[in-house]
């Protein structure tokens, strides 16, 4: 590990503090700073608002809050206390889905975004590099410990117990791995790997380097364990022994519960793993879209004047299943970006019509004041007139519920997310609450990864420009754009309500 090699050959130090927004003066802003910004001084330039949230999200970033700096893993979050604020019970588990989250963040990092500087050290916006690559060099050396005492993960991730040196598949996952969030973790590792290999550094071309061998053997991995034949792609698989390599005689693998990973929404970006790097077949490879079309729904929004506004129909309509549009370059394609902008139009414009303070996304419920205890997880939530699942808890918002709106329109998403944040509650030391009810009579005390970086990775744009420069490097891109095209014009020949402002 050469960390003082990496941190002291950081590019671009002076243009990086000369780059950030000013306040006005070097002083801390207020932990509730939203209550500090009013939403028409967020429509008209959104610059100093986006400053305050990146510095007070960013406390999130921390050490036995969000990340253990023994081996680099994320946690997936941290209760807090009621009263206090403060950090309580730590949340030792996590996912490749959190993992993604943390990858992309860092990616802005190395690329010398001075907002993703803000985020991770606000006193030192030129160290913020060298502790990206710090903490990833130490990420890598964990994954492929982990590669090493469970192989039959392929060089995928069960949900983790991280709290040790080493990982562990939690109990419940042992001998099971889930394909949607690798995806999520693969496709991040992907942009991480080319803003390295950007800067030309010597240590940062070295630390590539090692994340492309572990990324090159998830290619090698990917359809023995997730690909069933005839375009199906296993959402879980169940395998015989997570000590077994791969290829071993005694291994195998099942598709659990026969659930595939057909859908058109986050699941999407896994298929292309497969589409790219799978070495399938071109039979293979047109059945992995023939298996999912079915999926792909057009469907018109209406309620009260808004309407009729064509859009993609949702599983919940929740804003976590946009998730896909943070990685791959999806608004190149001009029926794709259309077709999302509508989603924001209707998730805007129908929080209105039904006079909710916020909107919606899949979240953890509130806590109970007199155990401190959440009360449970909240998948369906979004909006049912427009989705697959038309039974949803529709009593509790959260403020990353905005990601989506914020990649298409920031100042529009973020007066959004201030609505949210000026709730009790709502703020605290470590940055936005969890979730609150839509009448303010219980919030979800509770930091996460989900609730928290979705939104501050919008905030920088998603990692698809980045993602892009490597697919047009690997010959990839061209087939990207042609795929989605093909299966979105399919659908969608005419949409209703782009003239709705959201």
């Amino acid at each position: 590990m050469r960390s003082n090699g990496i941190l002291t050959k950081i590019l671009m130090l002076g243009s990086l503090v000369k780059a950030l927004p000013s306040s006005g003066n070097n002083k801390e802003p207020s932990c509730r700073f939203a209550h500090q910004h009013s939403q028409n001084e967020i429509l008209r330039d959104p610059t100093a608002f986006v400053n305050d949230l990146l510095y007070w999200e960013g406390k999130f970033h921390q050490n036995n809050i969000s990340y253990n700096s023994n081996n680099g893993i994320t946690y997936d979050g941290t209760n807090i206390d009621w009263v206090t604020g403060e950090a309580t019970v730590k949340h030792s588990t996590s996912a490749a889905s959190k993992e993604s989250l943390q990858i992309m963040l860092y990616t802005h990092a190395i690329a010398g975004s001075p907002e993703a500087a803000r985020y991770l050290s606000p006193g030192s916006p030129e160290a913020a590099p060298g502790l990206v690559a710090s903490i990833m060099q130490t990420k890598l050396q964990t994954y492929l410990r982990f590669n090493e005492t469970y192989p039959g993960f392929g060089g995928f991730l069960p949900w983790i117990l991280a709290d040790g040196q080493d990982l562990t598949p939690t109990p419940d996952w042992a001998d099971r791995v889930p394909g949607l969030d690798n995806g999520e973790l693969i496709w991040a590792v992907y942009g991480f790997i080319q803003a390295l290999e950007n800067t030309g550094n010597k240590s940062y071309l070295d630390l590539a380097r090692g994340w492309q061998s572990w990324l090159d053997y998830t290619k090698t991995t990917a359809a023995e364990i997730f690909y069933f034949g005839n375009g199906k792609v296993c959402a879980v698989v169940a395998m015989a022994d997570q000590f077994l390599p791969v290829n071993h005689q005694d291994q195998s693998y099942q598709c659990e519960n026969d659930i595939l990973l057909d859908d058109p929404f986050e699941g999407e970006i896994f298929t292309f793993w497969l589409q790219f790097f799978g070495d399938l077949t071109d039979a293979d490879k047109k059945a992995l879209w023939e298996v999912k079309r079915p999926q792909l729904v057009s469907v018109d929004y209406q309620l009260s004047e808004y309407g009729p506004i064509t859009v993609q129909k949702g599983y919940w309509f929740s804003s976590h299943e946009t998730w896909k549009a943070l990685q791959m370059p999806y608004y190149d394609i001009d029926i794709v970006s259309r077709l999302f902008k509508n989603a924001e139009r209707v998730r805007t414009c129908n929080s209105v019509a039904t006079k909710v303070p916020g909107m919606f996304a899949s979240i953890n419920n509130i806590t109970d004041p007199s155990t401190g205890e959440v009360t449970g997880y909240v998948s369906n939530a979004g909006i049912p007139s427009i989705s697959n699942q038309t039974v949803q808890e529709l009593d509790v918002i959260t403020p990353y519920s905005v990601f989506p709106t914020v990649l298409l329109d920031k100042a529009v998403g973020l007066a959004w997310w201030r609505n949210m944040a000026i709730a009790k509650k709502m703020q605290n030391i470590y940055g936005s609450t969890e979730s609150t009810r839509v009448d303010g009579t219980g919030v979800s005390v509770l930091v996460t990864w989900d609730s928290k970086v979705t939104t501050v990775v919008a905030i920088l744009g998603g990692v698809s420009d980045i993602v892009r420069q490597k697919m047009r490097a690997d010959g990839i891109y061209a087939e990207f754009v042609d795929t989605i095209e093909a299966e979105y014009t399919r659908v969608f020949t005419h949409l209703r309500g782009e003239d709705v402002d959201l």
